[in-house]
């Protein structure tokens, strides 16, 4: 990165930003991938999708960035970075958390109705067995 001297604002490098798009473009494929092979469910990564999204386009036009900074009060890159991934992390955990608890109250669900089926196979069993022992 390269500081300029009008402001305290820092752009990354043409290096740096072939880079990170090289990298994006990686990461695209991975989650393409883990989608088609069904690894993931497609539901479940839009916030990852999103992510690489809002990284590609600060990559290709860090001014943006530098004005949505400059809205924030923050004049560094790297302090715009960290606060942008950090947000991310808080979206993804909140995400998983969510998904999470949805699971868990299927998963109650499904042991109560599985006792139910059990109960009902037993009083059938048991009656069954009544009818048998009557009959002899």
């Amino acid at each position: 990165m390269r500081r300029l001297e009008d402001d305290n604002a820092m752009y990354f490098t043409i290096t740096s930003r072939i880079v990170i798009l090289i990298g994006i473009l990686i990461y695209f494929w991975i989650v393409l991938r883990l989608i088609r092979s069904r690894a993931l469910d497609l539901k479940y990564t839009l916030l990852w999708i999103l992510s690489g999204v809002v990284v590609l386009v600060i990559d290709i036009f860090p001014q943006a960035f530098e004005v949505v900074l400059g809205l924030l009060g923050i004049r560094t890159y790297m302090y715009g970075a960290i606060l942008l991934g950090m947000a991310f992390l808080a979206m993804i955990l909140m995400s998983i958390t969510s998904i999470v608890s949805k699971q868990k109250q299927r998963i109650k669900t499904l042991i109560q109705q599985n006792a139910l089926l059990e109960k009902r196979v037993r009083d059938i069993e048991e009656k069954l067995s009544d009818q048998a022992t009557e009959q002899n």
